[in-house]
């Protein structure tokens, strides 16, 4: 087990899965309603973060900003899966680090679609204190419809159609890789289908965190 001074992530819960099934949304509503604090996985790894991942890129020899017309145009979004699950490996770590100082008496809930089942496995206390959240097409579908962020690629590329569907490809690659972590582990896994709001689905959460919240 890795050093963890305050026991924080044995003690944490965690919500891993899919892009678009709603996971902050979620985690907002149960740090409210529970009174935790909300580990915010994207904020934390595109700003807090940024500055390790810019030093690890110059050292391998990498530019220090990637190229998103190689990126987004040029990968098959197979590749791009494959590049982004290596990246939340080495990722995790930073995850770690940020954990290990925190202190709470409540626990901690960590939120993120790079949380992936195979990474939080072995440092929490028990496979119990994940969920994996993943949406149904339909429900994906939704919300590319009707999320800006969600239904449009946010970076200048030459194909901007080709990059959104390479993106929303790779994107249901790794929601099918978490969902088959997470099953592998006997981790929950929760198929948003948009048949239940955020509240009902944080109801379904909070249910399966019921013997670890206050």
């Amino acid at each position: 087990m890795p050093w963890d001074p305050f026991s924080t992530l044995r003690r944490a819960l965690w919500i891993g899965g899919g892009q678009w099934a709603g996971k902050s949304t979620v985690a907002g509503i149960l740090a409210e309603r529970y009174g935790l604090t909300h580990y915010h996985y994207d904020y934390h790894d595109a700003r807090g973060h940024n500055d390790r991942r810019v030093v690890r890129r110059i050292r391998r020899g990498e530019p220090a900003e990637p190229d998103c017309e190689t990126i987004w145009v040029h990968t098959a979004p197979e590749e791009m899966a494959r590049q982004v699950l290596v990246e939340f490996a080495e990722r995790f770590e930073w995850v770690q680090d940020d954990l290990r100082a925190l202190t709470s008496p409540r626990p901690i809930l960590a939120e993120g679609w790079g949380l992936r089942p195979d990474l939080v496995a072995p440092v929490a206390g028990s496979t119990r204190r994940m969920v994996v959240m993943v949406p149904t097409e339909e429900f994906r579908q939704r919300q590319l419809a009707e999320l800006p962020r969600a239904g449009r690629l946010g970076h200048q590329v030459s194909d901007p159609e080709l990059g959104q569907r390479n993106r929303i490809q790779r994107d249901r690659l790794l929601a099918d890789d978490a969902v088959r972590g997470a099953r592998r582990l006997d981790i929950r896994v929760i198929e948003v289908d948009g048949s239940r709001d955020a509240a009902g689905v944080a109801d379904l959460v909070a249910a399966h965190f019921a013997p670890f919240l206050p």
